[in-house]
């Protein structure tokens, strides 16, 4: 029995120091290969291909708006109830949301990360980022030499000595499970963003004659996505910067950056693209049975 718990634990201690380097290694890699926050997607040619077709079916769906806001107010006029001002005002919202769902999505979403990255620059001191402090930290790790040193060197403050490799593993996971998780966020959200830009041309045809509630809706969603960008990552870089002197406070700071979205749905400002896109199918089926109803009119006088 003597001699197969000492090969056991011999062979235990290996697999966990095989473990602990395939862990470091995959951080490492991760880490220096992260990029930015997605907001270089719509520099591309083909993504602006891709707006400018919907900026165009916008404009479609805002003059075939009109012109049923039009028909709208002067069947209202007949009985007492139109009102040219209302409808000259719709008009005008309308013709400015058109001119704007495409670009100010964008720029604002832009203005969100250069924020983040402004006063990421201001809270750690330097230009460092999200990749920077996470690769040091693997780097004084992998500098340690094997699991034991490294549990011992003190990278994860407030903790002491760490004699258990489990421990050391297990920190090592969050810690690597909250940045991957907001980085992946945080690439996924420029092609939401587009989803959300390509939804918004639908509601084009429902601005000009009163309703906006749903374009209010989408406006919600793009505000809720936008500061969830910056959010996200502030947090995450606190958590880090936090981490190497309180290890769990760091770790709970980094593990809170992803119930971000659920915090903004809750306060009317959800990032999902689920009910808009609902919403949206049910504006453009309107749109379509509109113009349908313009066309049989016309055709039969």
């Amino acid at each position: 029995m003597f001699i197969w718990d000492f090969v056991a634990d011999t062979v235990l201690g290996q697999i966990i120091d095989w473990v602990y380097g395939q862990i470091i290694g995959f951080l490492g890699n991760f880490f220096s290969a992260m990029g930015n926050m997605g907001a270089e997607l719509f520099e591309m040619s083909w993504v602006k291909s891709i707006v400018l077709f919907f900026v165009y079916l916008a404009w479609a769906l805002y003059g075939t708006g009109l012109v049923v806001s039009a028909f709208e107010c002067g069947i209202e006029y007949q009985s007492g109830r139109g009102s040219i001002k209302d409808t000259a005002l719709n008009a005008v919202k309308g013709f400015m949301a058109v001119s704007l769902f495409s670009t100010v999505p964008v720029e604002l979403y832009k203005l969100s990360i250069s924020l983040q990255s402004s006063l990421t620059a201001g809270i750690t001191g330097s230009d460092s980022g999200i990749d920077t402090i996470a690769t040091n930290i693997i780097n004084e790790l992998s500098a340690a030499g094997d699991l034991q040193n490294a549990g011992s060197a003190g990278i994860f403050g407030g903790m002491g000595l760490i004699t258990s490799p489990i421990m050391m593993l297990f920190i090592l996971i969050l810690m690597g499970y909250a940045v991957i998780k907001v980085f992946f966020a945080n690439l996924k959200r420029g092609g939401i963003l587009l989803i959300q830009i390509s939804v918004g041309s639908l509601y084009m045809f429902s601005v000009p004659r009163g309703y906006i509630d749903g374009f209010v809706s989408w406006c919600k969603q793009i505000v809720g996505l936008c500061l969830t960008a910056f959010l996200q990552s502030t947090i995450l870089i606190a958590g880090l910067m936090v981490v190497k002197d309180h290890a769990l406070l760091g770790l709970g700071l980094m593990l809170s950056a992803g119930e971000i979205p659920r915090i903004a749905g809750a306060f009317g400002l959800d990032t999902s693209t689920k009910a808009n896109l609902m919403s949206a199918a049910y504006t453009a089926q309107t749109a379509v049975n509109m113009t349908r109803t313009v066309v049989r009119a016309v055709a039969a006088k």
